[in-house]
């Protein structure tokens, strides 16, 4: 997505992210809130599609914690509700740490979407066994 749509919007898809963007004076903060309501809104609709197939296959069952984060019994590895926080807390701001500094004007041309994809990537291999993330 940040190579596809990265130009348009600067590829801001999760509201932690924009609130962090504009507390560090790289978003304007008159147009957070838009882009908040416009963030969690094309959640919803994402969550929709993903019920709507997942509820296609048989045995689904939706109260079984379909795509949701979660601690104790709902985590992965049972981790605590402190520990869930922790771990998203602070990888939530390693990411932003990487797209600010992979953003930067100083920083290489044309690589910013590769380092915020593989920080993801490496964010959800440490953080699903512990919240499902």
């Amino acid at each position: 997505m940040a190579f596809s749509i990265g130009h348009i919007s600067g590829c801001l898809l999760n509201p932690a992210v924009s609130v962090g963007l504009a507390v560090g004076g790289r978003f304007p903060k008159s147009e957070l809130l838009p882009y908040i309501v416009a963030q969690v809104l094309g959640g919803i609709v994402a969550a929709a599609i993903l019920y709507a197939i997942a509820s296609g296959a048989a045995g689904f069952d939706a109260k079984a914690g379909f795509a949701s984060n979660g601690f104790g019994e709902l985590s992965p590895g049972n981790y605590s509700l402190v520990a869930v926080l922790i771990a998203e807390v602070v990888l939530t701001a390693f990411f932003l740490f990487v797209i600010m500094g992979a953003t930067d004007g100083r920083a290489p041309a044309g690589f910013a979407p590769l380092a915020i994809g593989l920080c993801l990537t490496l964010i959800h291999l440490i953080s699903i066994p512990v919240s499902n993330t």
